[in-house]
């Protein structure tokens, strides 16, 4: 299994920043894919058993949220259109001087044998664009 952690500040207080997250859908027009909202989750559209549909012209993944502490901490995983067979994303917010520290982890165990470092290397690629996203989302 290859995993891979990111931190970065976005310069906004801690509570934009985790609906910024939260609300996957709100940081489509900072990104080349989109996430929809394919099934609300439980006692909100974006909480706990929500699932997005992650793509672009209806080929992606799909994520489901798994764990919501409102302002800290969001846990998913990709439950179909992945070549894995797990992968696990967690993300974690802290005030931090100028902004939010947003720590932005996955891990993922693929179908086919992948170096690590090639696993990594994606993993990367696929955090460096969301968390870009949401610094420009703060800056408008």
């Amino acid at each position: 299994m290859a995993s891979t952690t990111v931190d970065t500040v976005v310069p906004a207080p801690r509570e934009v920043v985790y609906q910024l997250f939260a609300a996957r859908d709100s940081l489509n027009a900072y990104l080349p894919i989109n996430f929809t909202l394919r099934k609300p989750g439980s006692g909100e559209p974006n909480g706990v058993g929500a699932r997005y549909a992650v793509g672009l012209g209806g080929v992606g993944v799909i994520e489901e949220t798994t764990r919501l502490v409102p302002g800290e901490r969001i846990e998913y995983k990709i439950v179909a259109g992945a070549p894995v067979k797990t992968h696990t994303g967690t993300i974690t917010f802290a005030d931090a001087p100028g902004g939010t520290l947003v720590t932005y982890s996955m891990a993922s165990f693929p179908k086919i044998p992948v170096p690590d470092r090639i696993m990594v290397a994606a993993l990367r690629g696929l955090i460096n664009p969301i968390l870009s996203a949401a610094r420009k989302a703060v800056a408008k």
